[in-house]
């Protein structure tokens, strides 16, 4: 077994100070200084085992701020390194059938333990994307915070580590169909949208598979 560097066990006990705190995204974390009396080690290794956070995804350094923790929370931009596969065919038609079977029971979840505020959250993305769908603007990334809010309203920690799944599948999407669906989206998120604020989990899972069909569906046809 591979012993461990003092920055790598610094690493591990700013973990645990981050767990022990219960410090969110957007929290700041302990000066240098107060790392460095909490934890015993010097500033030298404080701030290499800050670095090894940052290469993880897990803390954020803003310049003459501090250290705060990642909105990423630890998650890479391209955790299955989609960016490496050249088929891009294949991956958007895989990325489809991995949303079919997470996202209808996610939905299903999000209508289920969604909170007054989650759904407040999801009405403004919802409607952000809406009047982007009307004027047939481009709304990619309204859709994929749509979907990054859903999986949020399931208040499940598994589900929402998800998120860059199912945002890399969206943003996939968007950039493989040749024609950009307006009318039948907007009804999609329209239907998913009142399931969930509803409280109605059947019918969030039957919209959303109903979505992810049709987009599916639409691919396969525009390959033809």
């Amino acid at each position: 077994m591979k012993r461990q560097t003092l920055t790598e066990k610094t690493a591990d006990e700013l973990l645990r100070y981050i767990q022990e705190h219960q410090l969110k995204p957007g929290d700041r974390i302990a000066t240098e200084a107060d790392l460095q009396k909490d934890l015993g080690v010097g500033r030298n290794t404080i701030r290499e085992a800050l670095r090894l956070l940052m290469s993880r995804g897990i803390v954020t350094v803003r310049q003459g701020s501090g250290t705060y923790i990642s909105e990423r929370e630890g998650v890479s931009e391209d955790p299955l390194g989609f960016s490496m596969q050249s088929d891009r065919k294949k991956l958007t038609e895989d990325l489809l059938q991995t949303r079919l079977i997470l996202e209808p029971p996610i939905a299903a979840l999000a209508a289920q333990n969604a909170g007054r505020d989650d759904v407040e959250k999801l009405r403004v993305i919802f409607q952000e994307a809406d009047a982007r769908i009307l004027a047939h603007g481009e709304y990619a990334a309204q859709d994929c915070a749509f979907h990054v809010q859903i999986a949020r309203c399931t208040h499940n920690s598994v589900m929402e580590k998800l998120i860059p799944v199912i945002t890399n599948g969206v943003m996939t999407f968007a950039e493989n169909v040749r024609e950009t669906e307006y009318e039948q989206t907007l009804l999609s998120h329209r239907a998913i949208f009142k399931a969930i604020e509803e409280q109605r989990p059947v019918d969030a899972q039957r919209a959303m598979e109903f979505h992810v069909l049709f987009n599916a569906n639409r691919y396969r046809a525009e390959d033809q």
